[in-house]
């Protein structure tokens, strides 16, 4: 495949859905073409099953279906929008992917992150993304930008402490594909050095 994947991950209210889309306008001023999608979504099915693992009207929802779901709406994202798309030659830029759960449902909700990993890869074929972006916020204050919360949102704060303890871990395991910054910092600087990150992998790829 010739086009080039990038996920934006974090804590919630970290400012992930800011930086795509600033990423998005500076890429496509430069006449990149430019697939921006979520996870879960994406897809019709997949937005579906993201109104069914996010509503609190699924509250208790049992572990191992919500990890299931989330794979079954990502393998049909990645069958349908993300593959195609970096066949298409395009920068793929997705909110949310892989990483998330094995944060969320690997570490948080202890099920075991290569369990969970493993699941993720078998339903996407294999595909990982060229460059995580992890915008690593404390979760008192990122989830203080919320009046109304989803699900996921709705958890501990215990909770979320342990998937920003994920993402850190798992930025550590292999940084060559991750860049971590501070979600606090000035969102034009923060716009900078990820534009800066990914002109720097384009121009090797």
């Amino acid at each position: 495949m010739s086009g080039y994947f990038i996920v934006f991950e974090g804590g919630e209210g970290a400012g992930k859905s800011t930086q795509e889309a600033l990423l998005t306008e500076a890429l496509e001023e430069r006449g990149l073409t430019v697939t921006r999608t979520r996870e879960p979504g994406g897809t019709p099915a997949g937005e579906e099953i993201r109104r069914v693992v996010l509503s609190p009207e699924f509250e208790g929802l049992d572990p191992r279906a919500e990890a299931l779901l989330f794979a079954a709406a990502r393998g049909e994202h990645v069958a349908r929008v993300i593959r195609p798309a970096l066949e298409r030659g395009e920068v793929v830029i997705c909110d949310r992917y892989l990483d998330s759960s094995v944060a969320y449902q690997g570490y948080a909700r202890g099920l075991g992150p290569r369990r969970i990993r493993d699941l993720s890869l078998w339903a996407t074929n294999e595909l990982l993304p060229d460059l995580t972006i992890v915008l690593d916020i404390d979760p008192a204050d990122g989830l203080g930008r919320f009046t109304e919360r989803d699900r996921l949102e709705a958890e501990p704060l215990d909770y979320h402490r342990q998937v920003r303890a994920a993402y850190l871990a798992l930025a550590e395991e292999d940084p060559e594909r991750y860049l971590v910054l501070d979600a606090r910092d000035d969102i034009q600087a923060i716009a900078a050095a990820i534009l800066a990150r990914v002109s720097g992998d384009l121009e090797q790829a």
